[in-house]
């Protein structure tokens, strides 16, 4: 066992409940300043074609997303219940850890009605800063390109 794997579930959990919590801006502190985020469709990813259905080069910009979010996009309100499982340590290359885990997410609307929303796999590049794991790079890997409604909350 990897001395990471609690660490890396600590941060993966941490993760799931800063979004299910609408912690948002906090939930940007998980990622390296030069962190790359890009929700792309399983068949682009897949034929390596790169269109991606949202896409944040550094934490500036997923800092940007957030903050219009909150002041400037409508969207359904609902709630976010994101499930992710143990994750998988595909490689260790010094200070950075690669890792795959599959998630789902469940949306509740308003008038109470739970639909998934979007499963698919997590393949993530985390790297130790400070001693803290963070986020250098999360792709979100959908298993479709066709969702019930707009992506407003990250995946």
């Amino acid at each position: 066992m990897t001395p990471y794997r609690e660490r890396i579930q600590d941060l993966l959990i941490e993760y799931a409940w800063r979004l299910d919590n609408d912690k948002l801006e906090e939930w940007t502190e998980l990622f390296t300043e030069d962190a790359r985020y890009e929700i792309l469709p399983r068949d682009n990813f897949d034929r390596g074609y790169p269109l991606a259905l949202l896409c944040c080069r550094n934490q500036a910009m997923l800092r940007d997303r957030i903050l219009a979010l909150r002041v400037a996009n409508e969207y359904n309100i609902h709630y976010d219940r994101h499930m992710i499982n143990a994750p998988k340590i595909m490689d260790v290359q010094g200070d950075e850890i690669c890792i795959e885990a599959n998630y789902l997410v469940v949306q509740t609307s308003q008038d109470g009605v739970t639909k998934v929303f979007s499963a698919g796999l997590y393949k993530d590049r985390i790297k130790v800063v400070d001693g803290q794991l963070r986020f250098k790079e999360k792709l979100v890997i959908a298993d479709t390109f066709c969702v019930p409604t707009l992506i407003a909350t990250p995946i």
